[in-house]
């Protein structure tokens, strides 16, 4: 069986930073297997995570110098469960976003709340612009609030318009993230075929 290539790799990510204010600066370029491309969001991405993981960048936004200009990463956390729930997505622009699948937003929840955290995941790209309760969006947010809050079981708030609760375990031995909560049957019926 023939090896598939590697769609695009980040090379030269820290090949020159610079102090701007305290935002750093880094220059960042992609390559496919044949030439350099102008754009990857699936790279800038993962280049943005690989410096805010590792421990070295005390700042939460970094910007990349690219052939398509500059491009800006901050860590999405807002400042409370409240400023999400609030948001006024652009989905026109969440669709436009380059190699973005959907935007996952999410902050620590009001004390009074119940919930550890609240989220919202959009995904115009899809055909939805705001999933309802979106697990495979909670199994990502699992590790980062967990650690974060000290603790491997949370309760998570979607606060979408429909809304939902998910409670969360957190395996870290099994690197597995559980999700529980509850189901309704709205409807029910038969198809012909």
């Amino acid at each position: 069986m023939a090896k598939r290539p590697v769609k695009y790799s980040v090379v030269d990510a820290f090949a020159e930073s610079a102090f701007k204010g305290t935002q750093l600066r880094f220059r960042l370029r992609w390559f496919s297997p044949v030439n350099e491309v102008k754009l990857c969001g699936h790279a800038t991405l993962a280049a943005a995570h690989t410096l805010f993981k590792s421990g070295s960048i005390s700042s939460d936004v970094i910007e990349f110098l690219t052939l398509s200009g500059i491009l800006t990463a901050k860590k999405v956390v807002l400042p409370s469960g409240n400023t999400v729930a609030d948001l006024q997505p652009h989905f026109d622009a969440i669709e436009k976003c380059p190699g973005s699948m959907g935007v996952i937003v999410t902050g620590i929840a009001p004390r009074e709340s119940g919930y550890d955290f609240y989220s919202r995941f959009f995904c115009p790209k899809f055909g939805v612009n705001e999933d309802h309760v979106c697990g495979s969006a909670h199994c990502a947010l699992a590790p980062y609030w967990c650690k974060k809050l000290g603790k491997c079981d949370v309760v998570a708030y979607q606060a979408s318009p429909r809304g939902g609760i998910l409670y969360i375990h957190l395996d870290e031995q099994n690197q597995r993230v559980l999700l529980r909560g509850k189901a309704v049957t709205v409807m029910e019926g038969t198809v012909l075929v």
